[in-house]
């Protein structure tokens, strides 16, 4: 198990936008552009073998990162035919950003702190209040709305932290939204921004009003 004394003071960064890790959670990618092809490889030769997820700020053209990301481990890939990768990093630990360091790599690199984040490390998180049932529900108007498709048994079967997580990642709302989920201090709150997320999607409701 990591500790914070085990974590780099610096990691590469990939920017994507739309893409959230979680810890605890499980992120796949695809990697093929040659700067992050270096930096999975780069990664591979440190003990860590840490990548950190971050969203781009909009309107900055990708340059402008958010100052909160997080920190995952390359827990598997395998190589396809044309040299691409298929990843899969299994979430650590969030950080803030303190700086980007300039250089001659490729790829990003940023001096992070892994402070106020310490419950990242520690054992899952429960969310005591958590009434199963409404949020399936809830969940389930927004799947049918949305014509979309899932394993409910294994929805069911989640507990309270993987399914909060795994949702809070893989459903589609805007990159602003997403950050807010990153961001949330506990699952509790977390699970709340979902909920409201969720409602308004199905109110037909905006991002602006989201945010508001």
């Amino acid at each position: 198990m990591f500790q914070f004394a085990n974590l780099p003071d610096t990691i590469a960064v990939f920017p994507l936008p739309g893409a959230v890790l979680l810890p605890r959670s499980r992120l796949p990618l695809h990697i093929f552009e040659p700067r992050y092809l270096q930096m999975l490889e780069d990664a591979l030769k440190t003990p860590q073998r840490l990548i950190g997820m971050v969203q781009p700020c909009p309107g900055h053209d990708s340059e402008l990162l958010h100052s909160i990301g997080c920190a995952g481990r390359v827990t598997q890939f395998s190589e396809t035919e044309d040299g691409r990768y298929l990843v899969t990093l299994s979430g650590i630990s969030r950080f803030r950003i303190l700086g980007e360091i300039s250089g001659f790599s490729p790829y990003r690199r940023c001096e992070v702190n892994w402070q106020g984040f310490e419950r990242d490390l520690g054992r899952g998180e429960a969310d005591n209040n958590f009434d199963r049932a409404a949020f399936l529900d809830l969940l389930g108007r927004f799947f049918a709305a949305r014509s979309l498709s899932t394993d409910w048994e294994a929805l069911q079967e989640a507990d309270d932290e993987l399914l909060i997580n795994s949702l809070s990642m893989l459903l589609e709302f805007e990159p602003e939204d997403k950050q807010a989920l990153l961001e949330a201090p506990c699952l509790v709150t977390r699970r709340e921004t979902l909920v409201t997320l969720i409602e308004f999607a199905l109110r037909g409701g905006s991002h602006e009003e989201i945010l508001q």
